[in-house]
């Protein structure tokens, strides 16, 4: 059995893009996360230092995006999901990350990151 925790929509407005013009503007993107974690512990005891805390992570996800300039959506992805693994012992997670209106025939485009860690 694997239990998930998950943010869905969590939007957060930086500075992204290819080219130059880009990063005179915030842009938004918008994150589903899903992060595998046994939280059987929290059941048992009730007990929040067993859970991951969503809020917190969320918080930490928007001011390391909001902080720093990228280029691609794929870095942002690559970072975000190396960030919480390594905060937080998350040993498998997907973030979906769109970019909104980024194509004007779509109403979203981005990309999809899976990693399971060891």
């Amino acid at each position: 059995m694997t239990d998930k925790v998950f943010i869905h929509e969590l939007t957060a407005f930086a500075s992204i893009g290819a080219y130059e013009w880009e990063h005179t503007i915030k842009q938004k993107l918008i994150f589903n996360i899903e992060m595998d974690w046994d939280f059987s512990q929290a059941v048992e005891t009730e007990n929040l230092q067993y859970c991951l805390n969503y809020a917190e992570i969320s918080q930490k996800v928007l001011d390391f995006v909001e902080s720093q300039p990228f280029k691609l959506v794929e870095t942002v992805a690559y970072k975000v999901a190396d960030l919480l693994q390594q905060q937080y012992g998350i040993k498998a997670l997907r973030i979906e990350l769109h970019k909104p209106k980024a194509v004007a025939q779509a109403s979203s485009v981005g990309v999809i990151v899976e990693r399971h860690f060891h």
